[in-house]
C-alpha cells in the first residue's frame, strides 16, 4: 500500500517532506522490513548523515499525523492490514526520531507517546537520552511541557547536570527560575556543597532586594 492510503492529512504531510527526509523514512522502512524478513530482533540502523533540525521537525509532523489518523474515530475505518501498516510506519518514524531528536518539543512528543502506550522501556531509554541529547536550555524547555509526567522526567534530568551548567543558566531571563529549582534539588537531594553555596548566595540577594523595597 502507499502513504496516500492512510488519508488526506497523512498524504499532505508526506508530500510536504523534502526528498532527503522522505528518503530517510523510506530507508528506515526498508531496513525494518529486512530485519523482520530475516527473522531477527529489532535492529538499529546507523545514524543518517543527512539528518538535520528541519528533518526532525518534518518527521515530528509526520508522526503526529500518523498517530492522529490511528486515533480518529470519525475517519473511515482502516482494515486490519492497513492498520498494521500504519502502526509500522508510525513506529519506524518514531524510531528514527528516537535516535536523532535534539529538541525539547520532539522529546516531549516521543515521551508522551511512550507514556500513553505504557511502553516504560522506551520511556526509560528516552529519559536516559535527555541529558546526552538536549542542551541545558532545551532541557529547561522540556520542564515546561504540558504533561506533568514529562515535566518530572525533565526535572530529574536537570538534577543530573553538572552544577556549573545550571549556574550558567541563572542569567537567562527565561530559564533562571528553572535552573534555581534544579540547584535547590541538587543541594537538598544530592547534598551538593557547590549547589548549596549558590542557593545560599541567591537567597542573600533576595533578602537584600527585599530590604531595599
Amino acid at each position: 500500500m502507499t502513504i496516500e492510503d492512510f488519508g488526506a492529512r497523512v498524504a499532505s504531510v508526506w508530500q510536504g517532506l523534502r526528498p532527503s527526509t522522505r528518503g530517510l523514512v523510506e530507508r528506515a522502512l526498508i531496513a525494518a522490513h529486512t530485519v523482520a524478513a530475516a527473522g531477527l530482533g529489532a535492529g538499529h540502523s546507523r545514524a543518517d548523515a543527512a539528518y538535520d533540525a528541519r528533518s526532525e521537525w518534518e518527521l515530528s509532523r509526520l508522526l503526529a499525523a500518523l498517530d492522529e489518523r490511528a486515533a480518529e474515530p470519525a475517519a473511515p475505518r482502516l482494515d486490519a492490514e492497513s492498520a498494521r501498516e500504519l502502526a509500522h510506519v508510525a513506529e519506524t518514524c518514531a524510531a528514527v526520531l528516537h535516535r536523532e531528536a535534539r529538541s525539547a518539543e520532539v522529546f516531549g512528543q516521543l515521551l508522551e507517546r511512550a507514556l500513553r502506550a505504557r511502553d516504560y522501556r522506551r520511556v526509560d531509554a528516552l529519559a536516559e537520552a535527555i541529558s546526552a541529547r538536549l542542551t541545558p536550555t532545551e532541557m529547561c524547555e522540556l520542564t515546561r511541557y504540558p504533561r506533568s509526567d514529562v515535566r518530572a522526567l525533565a526535572q530529574e534530568a536537570l538534577l543530573q547536570l553538572p552544577t556549573g551548567a545550571l549556574i550558567s543558566l541563572l542569567g537567562d531571563p527565561v530559564d533562571a527560575e528553572t535552573a534555581r529549582v534544579a540547584l535547590e534539588g541538587q543541594a537538598d537531594e544530592y547534598d551538593s556543597e557547590e549547589a548549596r553555596l549558590i542557593v545560599h548566595a541567591l537567597e542573600q540577594v533576595d533578602d537584600a532586594d527585599e530590604d531595599d523595597l
